[in-house]
């Protein structure tokens, strides 16, 4: 089912627009509302990245949207009524937005949390039924003019997005090479001679970590739009096969791309010349699960996860041996919108684009909003409401850096250059929390959790928790920590224990004076001692 065949001729339109962490609630909003509708269609969407507005009930009429946030139960019906009547319900709405007859993606109101940033690959989510394919298809131009669609992503230099996909922070068209070249040459070692001259597209849409909300937001929004760019690279190297890999816990992700998937193998044949039916599998809810290697090795069927060594990379030996490219949902959403709209990019910026960003922590409700890599990171706190006065960040999910400024831009190099995550998380801490006990819980998890095969990441993270333990008996060696987590940045054998060590790195680093009070045995902020720590 394309976007077209689904669009409405004009009548009044209701979308209940929700994600799986309101899925009762929106259900109930659907029900409710379908009991009441006679003419108006009825529409249920995915989530818009505001946890807050969410159910978010969409009421269109004569170019016109009126936004209502969680309506209270048995408003529903008068909201019904009045559109049906030829009106349209703006008194208590949180927003009124007048737009073409048709628009394509969410009319996006002036202020308030929808209005935080760029929608450019949020665009369609919570306004198009998820499980659409796309009438506008990066795969058919890369189909009909792959070098035209090659060169826009090289010229533009997109780079990869979340620690899930293999080139992170690096060009994407890098990895593209080598699995051609490995595709080529018949070097990548699958069982037969035509399996190790067939490249896989894998769609790693497997994290564990609830803090982080991009790639499920895509999922349960946009299938058909990651469908759509993961086959389009996958026509740029040549790959026969395309699996999204989800994860275990995320049910309603999973079935919306299985859905999708059906409908982009419907169409193939008349897009892409052939028959094309993304797979869709499924890998444990473990945070090591979405590291690009140890997912491969899930999807192999291993019961124990380890991270592979590399060179070489998954582009030159990956899936069972055959050349892979590994992206997450975010980086093919961000190829597609490069094939298909070069001009919002600009190839001089260091990172071009935008980048999704999920605010959490001390908030009211999570958002996920999408900000241009020129821009602040300070934006994202307009999507939230903060619970307490603002005291740090930690930016990049699990292993993020802890900052007290946000006034660093989103582009991969800034963040990096500032010691902070790319991930796509944006913690917002309160003054109630402490900066030493943070950094120790992510010490204690890295403990473990790591998959044990390289000596420095599985003794480097005890000797890591152990040290941040001592600082409460007095021992601050902050010299030690630092060697240490240079000797694992530098040796480690993935991301998970080159990162493992920011949080601590950067809160000694901003935050010296508070790690130096706990040595004396104080709390600053006085979590430690509510929680029965010296």
């Amino acid at each position: 089912m394309s976007e077209r065949s689904s669009a409405a001729d004009g009548a009044p339109a209701v979308r209940v627009a929700a994600g799986s962490r309101r899925e009762r609630r929106a259900q109930r909003a659907l029900d409710e509302i379908r009991a009441a509708a006679t003419d108006a269609r009825v529409l249920e969407t995915g989530p818009t990245g505001v946890r807050s507005h969410e159910p978010l009930v969409l009421l269109t009429r004569d170019g016109r949207t009126a936004f209502h946030p969680a309506p209270v139960a048995g408003r529903l019906e008068s909201l019904v009524e009045t559109l049906e009547r030829g009106g349209l319900p703006t008194d208590g709405a949180a927003a009124v937005v007048e737009h073409g007859s048709e628009p394509a993606s969410l009319p996006t109101p002036d202020d308030g949390p929808l209005s935080v940033g760029r929608r450019r690959v949020l665009g369609r989510c919570g306004w198009v039924d998820p499980a659409a394919v796309p009438d506008e298809s990066a795969a058919e131009l890369a189909t009909e003019r792959p070098e035209a669609a090659r060169g826009r992503v090289r010229e533009i230099g997109i780079r990869g997005r979340g620690r899930g996909d293999w080139s992170a922070d690096d060009p994407v068209a890098a990895e593209w090479d080598l699995a051609r070249e490995a595709a080529e040459s018949g070097d990548g070692g699958g069982t037969t001679a035509d399996d190790a001259q067939a490249p896989v597209v894998v769609v790693n849409a497997n994290d564990s970590d609830d803090r982080n909300e991009t790639d499920r937001l895509l999922l349960e929004a946009a299938p058909g739009e990651v469908l759509d760019g993961a086959l389009a690279v996958g026509e740029l190297i040549g790959a026969d096969d395309v699996v999204v890999y989800c994860n275990e816990a995320d049910d309603q992700a999973r079935e919306r791309v299985h859905e999708a998937a059906r409908n982009v193998a419907e169409t193939a044949e008349d897009r892409l010349g052939r028959a094309a039916r993304p797979e869709v599998v499924v890998g444990p809810n473990r945070y090591i699960a979405g590291e690009p290697t140890m997912a491969l090795e899930a999807m192999e069927g291993n019961d124990r996860l380890e991270a592979r060594l590399s060179p070489p990379s998954p582009a030159e030996h990956g899936l069972y041996g055959r050349p892979t490219v590994v992206h997450t949902p975010r980086t093919v959403a961000q190829v597609r919108r490069a094939m298909l709209h070069p001009e919002e990019f600009d190839a001089d910026d260091a990172d071009p684009g935008t980048r999704l960003l999920t605010a959490t922590g001390d908030v009211d409700a999570t958002a996920t909003v999408e900000l241009p890599t020129g821009g602040s990171l300070e934006d994202v706190r307009e999507a939230v409401d903060l619970e307490g006065r603002f005291k740090m960040a930690c930016v990049g999910g699990q292993f993020g850096g802890l900052t007290r400024s946000l006034s660093h831009s989103p582009s991969a190099p800034a963040l990096e250059g500032a010691g902070l995550g790319t991930e796509g998380v944006i913690e917002l801490l309160n003054e109630e929390r402490c900066v030493l006990a943070t950094a120790g819980r992510r010490a204690r998890f890295a403990k473990e959790e790591n998959c044990g095969r390289c000596v420095t990441c599985r003794q480097g993270t005890i000797q890591l928790t152990e040290m941040l333990r001592d600082v409460y008996d007095g021992a601050y060696e902050d010299a030690k920590i630092r060697e240490l987590s240079r000797v694992m940045g530098e040796t480690s054998i993935c991301g998970f224990g080159r990162s493992a060590v920011r949080p601590a790195v950067t809160g000694m680093r901003e935050f010296e004076t508070e790690v130096t009070a706990h040595a004396e045995g104080r709390c600053p902020s006085g979590e430690c001692e509510a929680g029965g720590r010296r």
